[in-house]
């Protein structure tokens, strides 16, 4: 089982690497909670098509070690890193899902994109849902520590109750079975109640306005219409906005769980990018 370890503090993280070791390089950054099952629908077919697959859990979560410290946003960063170090990974797309998009960005902006060619931000939580002076019409911090109290209260309620509005299920076409459903919720409880604050911490304080303005290198921001955990004018509209070379895609009635609910049509808007670095601008 291959691991590597964390420049940050030597923590063992594990990772994968599927395909041909001379394909285009894709690496996945997960969400909250997930290790690397949760891009099943990408990851494995695009694979088989000749694309080299990588990605890595978050330490904390899945089979990298559970560990106290390295939870800031920077040591998070680093650890991507050290990932795309390890393997001499070069002209990479970095595709990342919720605060995984987070890391992405900080990755970039502190580390520079020699090794990066594009950057994909799905249901991302940048700039940061949360108010502060760059986003006054954010959510309230009060609801915010509202929810990570819930979630420190009884996460094993707070990941089944959530699960409906996580994958939008009341809206036309998002059609999942009750079995991989159930299965996702297991997996959250694969992450660590110590992984799990602390990322709701990173989430809070999040303001990557400046970097996102910064960044050299083409974006895709990919955002579901109805996604209540990242509301997409609170997150994946404002990306758009920011990023000088960015390229929009709206998924009409998805919810933040749209990598399994659009899994296809994911997947096919990555290969388009990964293509030629663009897709065709979606207001």
């Amino acid at each position: 089982m291959p691991y590597f370890e964390s420049p940050v503090d030597g923590t063992r993280l594990h990772y994968v690497d599927y395909g041909p070791a001379d394909g285009s390089v894709v690496v996945f950054v997960n969400s909250s909670y997930f290790g690397t099952e949760m891009w099943e629908y990408q990851m494995l077919p695009l694979a088989e098509e000749g694309y080299r697959c990588v990605g890595f859990d978050r330490r904390g979560h899945g089979r990298s070690d559970d560990v106290w410290g390295g939870f800031d946003l920077d040591s998070l960063a680093d650890d991507l890193q050290g990932l795309i170090e390890h393997l001499d990974l070069r002209d990479v797309t970095l595709v990342g899902h919720s605060v995984g998009t987070a890391e992405i960005v900080r990755c970039l902006t502190r580390h520079g994109a020699e090794r990066v060619a594009r950057a994909a931000l799905v249901a991302g939580m940048v700039p940061g849902p949360v108010r502060s002076a760059d986003h006054p019409e954010g959510i309230a911090p009060e609801l915010a520590e509202a929810a990570k109290d819930a979630f420190q209260r009884d996460r094993a309620a707070f990941f089944a109750d959530g699960a409906h509005d996580f994958f939008a299920l009341d809206r036309p076409g998002n059609e999942l079975s009750d079995a991989y459903v159930q299965s996702m919720v297991r997996r959250c409880h694969g992450s660590t109640a110590r992984a799990g604050v602390a990322l709701w911490d990173v989430i809070a304080d999040l303001n990557a306005v400046p970097e996102l303005t910064k960044l050299d290198l083409p974006v895709l921001v990919v955002h579901g219409t109805h996604d209540v955990s990242a509301p997409f004018d609170l997150t994946g509209r404002r990306t758009a906005d920011l990023v000088p070379n960015g390229t929009l895609k709206v998924y009409e009635n998805a919810g933040h769980g749209l990598f399994a609910t659009h899994a296809a049509q994911l997947k096919a808007d990555l290969r388009e990018f990964m293509a030629d670095g663009r897709a065709a601008l979606v207001p």
